[in-house]
């Protein structure tokens, strides 16, 4: 087995930073209860999160003022997590359903809907709040 090729990409890897979150504390508490009640007290600290990057896609957002009701985003949502409510001429965002290819935030018109920063959207209730946008 030869080595030679994988050597400078594990240099590279070893003083690369990584890009994911670590553990919220430096070293694994025993007790992550019992950690966060620190946090709270003052008495610890949590390592801040990796900030996101420039044009991250996370949760999809809509300003409803802007919208006209053309249907455009409708048609192209690839997984149909856009619904029309006729009552209201606005629309529904199922959020769980969403792939955040941002498809809809690059059709629509009047620039009513865009993407956020957002990413944290895991939740027990898909009819939750959270989850859908209107």
């Amino acid at each position: 087995m030869n080595l030679l090729p994988m050597f400078p990409e594990l240099l590279r890897q070893l003083f690369r930073v990584p890009a994911t979150n670590r553990f919220p504390a430096k070293y694994l508490p025993g007790s992550v209860t019992v950690f966060l009640g620190k946090v709270a007290a003052g008495e610890a600290t949590m390592v801040p999160p990796v900030v996101t990057p420039p044009k991250f896609r996370g949760k999809i957002d809509y300003q409803r003022d802007g919208c006209i009701g053309c249907k455009l985003c409708l048609k192209i949502c690839p997984s149909n997590a856009i619904e029309f409510l006729e009552d209201t001429k606005r629309i529904r965002i199922w959020v769980d359903q969403c792939i955040f290819c941002s498809q809809c935030t690059d059709i629509c018109p009047k620039g009513g809907l865009y993407m956020t920063d957002q990413f944290l959207l895991a939740d027990e209730d898909r009819y939750s709040e959270n989850l859908i946008v209107e």
